[in-house]
C-alpha cells in the first residue's frame, strides 16, 4: 500500500471526533486478515502520524466512564512496532482505558501484508451497489483513520468523484437514530443529505414525519430552507404590542408635568417612565411637582 502522508483540507470535519466504525461493512475480512489478542496498556504506543492529533478532555472522561461500566466494545487496531505495538485505529479508546484504571485492552493486531489485504477488501466492498451509504460512509472513515487517505486519494481507489466522496462522509455527522433508519432502509442518502448542518435535535423532530409520510428528498430541502427563513426573520417584539395602551398615560403625565414623556414596557409587564426637559427651569419645575 502506497502511503499518501497529506490530509485534505477539512477532512477531519467530516468525521465525528467520537467515530468508531460501529457499521463496518469490512468486520469479516478484518477478523480473517488480523489476530484479535488482549495487550498490555504500557506495550501500546501511539501513531506519531495519526492525523487526529487533538482529544476532547469532557469526551474521554465520558468514554472511560462507560469502560469502567462495559468494557472496551471494540477493539483497537494495531501493528507491531519492535516490541511495541503501535495504533492504527483508536487511540482515543486507548487513552479512555488508560483512565478507566484498565491494564490490558482488546486489540487486532495487523501485519502490513494484512493492512495491504484488508485495504483491497475494503475498497471491493465499498464498490458494491448494494452497500448502505452509512456503510459506504463508515468504510470511507476507515481508509482514512486507518490508511492515512486524503478524500481525494479515496476517491480515486473506489472510483467515485471527490465531492461524492465528500457527501457521503458528510452522513457520519447525522444522530445514531437517522443513521439506524438509513441501514434499515427507511432513508435514502438522498432524503438525508440536506440535513447533516442542522443540529441532531432538529434532525430528530423531523425525522418521524420524513419516514411517515414518505417525504422526497426535494421536500426535505424545502424543509430545511423554512426553517432557515422562520430563523433569519425577525420577530416582532412582544413589547411593541403593549405600546399603544401606553398612549393614554403619557398625555396625561405629560399634561400634568408639562415634559416629554417616554413609557416602555415589555410582555411581562415591567418597564421604564422617561421624563425629559429642556433646560434647568423645566427640571426645577419637574422636581417641585414630584416632590409636592
Amino acid at each position: 500500500m502506497s502511503a499518501l502522508k497529506g490530509l485534505g483540507r477539512g477532512l477531519e470535519k467530516l468525521i465525528p471526533d467520537d467515530f468508531d466504525p460501529v457499521f463496518d461493512p469490512t468486520a469479516e475480512a478484518d477478523r480473517k486478515e488480523s489476530q484479535l489478542s488482549e495487550l498490555p496498556l504500557n506495550d501500546i504506543v501511539p501513531d506519531e502520524d495519526q492525523p487526529r492529533r487533538k482529544f476532547d478532555q469532557a469526551q474521554l472522561d465520558a468514554l472511560a466512564d462507560s469502560i469502567r461500566e462495559h468494557g472496551v466494545v471494540q477493539p483497537i487496531v494495531v501493528s507491531k512496532d519492535g516490541n511495541k505495538y503501535k495504533i492504527v485505529a483508536g487511540e482515543r479508546r486507548w487513552r479512555a482505558s488508560k483512565l478507566a484504571g484498565l491494564e490490558k485492552i482488546p486489540a487486532v493486531i495487523r501485519t502490513l501484508d494484512a493492512q495491504n489485504r484488508l485495504e483491497i477488501s475494503l475498497i471491493e466492498n465499498v464498490q458494491r451497489a448494494d452497500l448502505n451509504a452509512i456503510e459506504v460512509a463508515t468504510a470511507y472513515a476507515k481508509l482514512h483513520d486507518q490508511f492515512n487517505l486524503d478524500n481525494a486519494a479515496i476517491a480515486k481507489r473506489v472510483g467515485k468523484s471527490e465531492t461524492a466522496v465528500i457527501n457521503t462522509l458528510r452522513l457520519l455527522n447525522l444522530p445514531d437514530e437517522a443513521k439506524h433508519a438509513m441501514l434499515e432502509h427507511k432513508l435514502s442518502e438522498g432524503q438525508m443529505r440536506p440535513l447533516v448542518t442542522l443540529t441532531p435535535a432538529q434532525i430528530n423532530a423531523v425525522l418521524p414525519k420524513i419516514i411517515e409520510e414518505g417525504w422526497s428528498a426535494r421536500r426535505v430541502e424545502q424543509y430545511k430552507a423554512d426553517l432557515a427563513n422562520r430563523a433569519s426573520t425577525p420577530k416582532t417584539p412582544k413589547s411593541a404590542a403593549a405600546t399603544p395602551s401606553t398612549e393614554p398615560y403619557v398625555k396625561n403625565i405629560t399634561k400634568k408635568l408639562g415634559v416629554k414623556v417616554k413609557i416602555n414596557t415589555t410582555a411581562r409587564g415591567s418597564g421604564d417612565i422617561v421624563l425629559k426637559f429642556k433646560n434647568k427651569e423645566e427640571f426645577e419645575k419637574l422636581c417641585s411637582i414630584l416632590t409636592a
